[in-house]
């Protein structure tokens, strides 16, 4: 009784500092210890001895697997179980039944070091420890242990075998490897003890192992017995570190590993499991740890193999264990354990410490008053979206850049880039290489040998190399092949190409590489999980920050706590909605409301893209490119932009003239083409034109003059082959009269201004296309181009599409029956841009919805994208303001703006800095600066035919734009 009470007030005084915090804390003393001497007093011998066995147990075994534990449960009195394979409903509905026997309820432990996903199938994989060893901010790795301890707690599992926190020293260790936080003592505990806290904080026990130490062995202790043949001193100060520091924190138990430590124990080759030396005198005595302990599993071979059926189990007990694993015959084991009792060698007083501490346990995990598992919704609740945004945190802040030679990453002057993607490695690669592409053009080239591989890749001067393996488990094979590092050398050895490696496995396979003087760029992403894939891709190019250090030694050159910090190039990320601010559910009503469109017939398909704080959290393609298409839209699909043109072609380089004063908002349409001196459109500024306030007509028929008394194509005017004269394509076997160019600009100076103030007009943007172009002496496509497409990344972009892309890409716009009476596809639906070769200052510009954010995106951050400076802040914010809103014209320089009135372009719930535009074709974007938002809706309502008017009368884009602010998380 006085030992029990000594260990009372111990456990009372090591949790009291986080009782606020830990629902394992006991503050009811005297609940507690009335409960566990009431339970103690009425038990006899026989289920005294039963609480000291925790059987092992699957979901996946049979009914006489299953019956057989219930018998134990029954005629034994086992203290606990310990789950292994299966499934969560499966182990819930055993759980039950087991509990359903049980005098005292079952303790039920599992190994679940990167949750339940470690032993059961539908459930979540967390990132291994040695991922998070490469953490710097120990609150996340807190954030994990919490979660994996919800999960366990919601299966009904009292005690978590974790964390492992053995030091990893040894880079071949068969068994511990990526389950070790690393090398690093001090990261060792410090990583340990915030899984600790987390998994306790969610009323989950803890247990340190595998004592005293199993990181520098090259030998599985389920198969032997390894050696650990180090000096005390030595495994004072590393070995045993963690411990001491885990064991000051409150660690709830210690599994003590079958392990060789002569420098501990004088008997030779006297596994450390049954151990009285390691386990009594320097656990209990010399580190003073009173919690519960655990052997590890007595069925392994590092211990199995001594004694009779029994001996092991009698063994273990002696030397000081609590529990004992997973032992191989109860019945026998709890004879012998009689016998010893009864016979003196195991006391009264011993056998109460172990028991009561058992029952001690139970009682904090709230065993005292026993409730089943709920099994509805035990799936969904442990596969919630919290996961993936614990994860994904998680991910970001463990990738780690090694080497950055040069600054080669992130990847900048992506316009000078072209690149390939090599994949060694035999598992998935697709992720990554999707990723890849949502930033730049990237090419996989394959050669059947070394030679073929190298003379392909000369024609790129930037080489991404992927090592890909198994994310199966831990255990899985992880080193390059011999082939894959004389490649890799090979590749190197070009030194006129950038060459960046990415090793989607543990860092030790860097260690088999030779040099790394040829090789710019490596990045260790631990895992080859879909997520690591995608968030090395985005860090690659600078839409996130690398953060992680490296746990271990992995080479000569990369030593551990190696670390290149690399800022954001503030490049789009892709992510989840809550990880923004944003509701899942709630985002589902756009799918909703876009499915009533496709559904009303307002359009055969779209795309709406959704991002906030510079991370794409929605990009979706819905419907079809026609009615009667078999193809789905996908998010590569193209769309014709129409007006969107205006925004993200003709103003962006009017801005960049702007600021280097080739252009000022007070120049009128004489100061930019002299011809218009004699006009009645001479003194319209560049500032009312740009406004939509310079009373210029909407728009001119230009085509209708060049159609015959049958309403076709003149043949004064046109030709069905490019012929000398007739250069300008219109569209497939049509092509214009290169005369019409000047034409069409007198017609624009024969206009007369109109009475009203305020008139939305095409035919400003006619004239500043022809300013920049006269300026400059080149094409605006051109000109757009070079200046933001290509260094933005915005490789999807383009006018004249079918110059640079397939035709299924594309998707078509009208079945025209009134000027080119065929389906327009690829080519621009508006017809006075269409005259003008496709390239208009006013439409013809084609993307989709990813593109066509990362210009939104660049704006809204202030013309800043990608580590390059497009446009100043100050001039976006001059474009971006609202100059006549006194006298009821709501436009900005170029953007549209949020209505004054009750009705307008957008939800009204945007603030007024937002902007946009939207297009006839059905196309929509809009960027709220306040609130971080982006937003992308891209359809073909014109198709098949442009008098379908029902998505304008509908107000459908701007019921999505609400949708999005209502899924804003307050």
């Amino acid at each position: 009784m006085r030992l029990y009470s000594i260990f009372s007030f111990f456990l009372l005084f090591m949790y009291c500092a986080n009782a606020q915090h830990n629902p394992l804390v006991v503050n009811d003393s005297l609940g507690q210890e009335r409960w566990v001497e009431s339970q103690y007093n009425a038990m006899s011998l026989d289920e005294k001895l039963g609480q000291l066995f925790m059987v092992s147990v699957a979901s996946s075994q049979d009914k006489a697997s299953i019956a057989n534990i219930k018998t134990l449960i029954r005629e034994e009195h086992i203290g606990g179980v310990i789950f292994s394979t299966g499934g969560p409903i499966r182990q819930a509905k055993i759980t039950n039944s087991f509990q359903s026997l049980s005098k005292i309820p079952l303790l039920v432990g599992m190994d679940a070091e990167w949750g339940l996903a470690m032993r059961l199938d539908s459930t979540y994989a967390f990132p291994w420890n040695m991922t998070l060893g490469a953490i710097k901010d120990n609150s996340i790795v807190e954030k994990v242990g919490k979660q994996i301890g919800l999960h366990a707690k919601r299966l009904g599992v009292h005690i978590n075998f974790a964390p492992d926190i053995d030091i990893n020293t040894n880079p071949l260790n068969p068994i511990i490897g990526n389950r070790s936080f690393g090398e690093d003592r001090e990261n060792v505990a410090n990583k340990g003890i915030a899984f600790m806290k987390g998994m306790e904080s969610a009323g989950v026990l803890s247990s340190g192992k595998h004592f005293p130490g199993h990181g520098d062995t090259a030998t599985d202790s389920h198969k032997a017995l390894p050696l650990i043949p180090f000096t005390r001193q030595r495994l004072d100060s590393l070995e045993l570190y963690p411990y001491r520091r885990l064991i000051q924190e409150g660690l709830s138990s210690v599994m003590v590993a079958h392990l060789n430590v002569p420098a501990m124990e004088i008997q030779e080759d006297l596994p450390s499991s049954i151990s009285e030396q390691i386990i009594s005198g320097i656990l209990k005595e010399q580190m003073g740890f009173e919690g519960l302990v655990f052997t590890d599993a007595l069925n392994m071979k590092g211990v199995s193999t001594r004694g009779k059926d029994g001996d092991v189990e009698l063994a273990a007990f002696l030397a000081g264990n609590d529990i004992l694993l997973m032992p191989t015959a109860v019945t026998k084991a709890k004879e012998k354990l009689q016998k010893a009792y009864e016979s003196g060698r195991i006391s009264e007083e011993r056998l109460a410490n172990s028991v009561k501490k058992i029952l001690l346990a139970k009682y904090k995990v709230g065993l005292n008053k026993y409730k089943p598992i709920p099994i509805d919704n035990l799936y969904e609740n442990l596969n919630g979206l919290e996961n993936d945004l614990i994860y994904e945190e998680a991910i970001e802040n463990a990738i780690t850049v090694v080497k950055n030679k040069f600054y080669l990453l992130g990847i900048k002057k992506l316009e000078n880039k072209k690149i390939a993607y090599v994949k060694f490695g035999d598992a998935d690669s697709k992720p990554f290489l999707d990723e890849l592409n949502k930033y730049a053009k990237v090419t996989q080239v394959n050669g059947k040998d070394l030679a073929t591989l190298k003379e392909k890749l000369k024609d790129y001067n930037l080489v991404i190399i992927g090592h890909h393996k198994s994310n199966e488990s831990p255990w899985k094979a992880y080193k390059f092949t011999k082939q894959e590092l004389q490649w890799l050398q090979g590749i190197a050895s070009e030194r006129s190409s950038n060459l960046v490696l990415a090793v989607f496995t543990k860092p030790y396979a860097l260690k088999d590489i030779t040099s790394f003087n040829s090789i710019d760029g490596v990045v260790v992403a631990y895992q080859n999980s879909v997520l690591a894939q995608q968030k090395t891709a985005q860090l690659i190019f600078g839409a996130i920050s690398a953060k992680g250090v490296l746990p271990v030694s992995s080479h000569a050159d990369f030593p551990v706590n190696t670390s290149v910090n690399l800022s954001s190039l503030k490049r789009l990320g892709y992510s989840i909605p809550e990880r923004v601010g944003l509701s899942s559910g709630k985002l589902a009503e756009v799918d909703r409301l876009v499915h009533n469109g496709l559904d009303s017939l307002m359009f055969p398909g779209a795309q709406v893209l959704v991002a906030r704080k510079g991370k794409v959290v929605y990009n979706k393609g819905f419907g079809k490119p026609t009615y009667a298409s078999t193809d789905s839209i996908t998010t590569d699909h193209i769309y014709d932009l129409a007006s969107l043109t205006k925004i993200l072609a003709t103003l962006p380089m009017l801005m960049k003239m702007e600021e280097t004063g080739k252009i000022a908002l007070n120049d009128t349409f004489q100061d930019l083409i002299p011809e218009y001196s004699d006009t009645a459109i001479k003194n319209v500024t560049v500032l009312k034109a740009l406004s939509h306030y310079g009373r210029l007509p909407a728009w001119i028929a230009f085509y209708v003059s060049t159609l015959d008394e049958k309403r076709k194509p003149s043949s004064e005017f046109y030709r069905n082959k490019p012929t000398p004269g007739f250069s300008i394509k219109v569209t497939d076997n049509l092509y214009l009269t290169d005369a019409y160019k000047d034409s069409i600009y007198n017609r624009i100076g024969r206009q007369d201004l109109k009475s009203n103030r305020y008139r939305y007009s095409d035919v400003t943007y006619y004239v500043m296309k022809k300013y920049i172009e006269d300026t400059y002496k080149t094409r605006l496509d051109k000109l757009a181009d070079d200046f933001l497409y290509k260094p933005l990344g915005a490789m999807d972009t383009s006018y004249n599409p079918l110059e640079k892309f397939p035709k299924n890409r594309i998707v078509p716009t009208e079945v025209d029956k009134y000027y080119r009476y065929q389906t327009v596809q690829g080519y621009v639906h508006d017809m006075g841009a269409a005259m003008q070769g496709g390239v208009g200052g006013h439409a013809g510009l084609f993307s989709n919805a990813n593109d066509v954010a990362k210009i939104m995106q660049m704006y809204l951050q202030g013309g800043e994208y990608g580590g390059t400076r497009f446009l100043d802040a100050r001039t976006i914010k001059k474009f971006n303001t609202c100059y006549f809103c006194d006298k009821n014209v709501r436009r900005g320089v170029g953007f549209d703006k949020p209505q004054l009135k009750e009705s307008g372009p957008t939800c009204g719930c945007v603030s007024r800095k937002s902007f946009g535009h939207s297009g006839f074709t059905g196309t929509f974007t809009w960027a709220d600066p306040e609130e971080e938002i982006v937003y992308v809706f891209l359809s073909n309502r014109t198709y098949p035919s442009s008098s379908n008017t029902l998505l304008v009368k509908s107000a459908l884009r701007t019921r999505i734009q609400q949708a999005i602010y209502d899924a804003i998380i307050n």
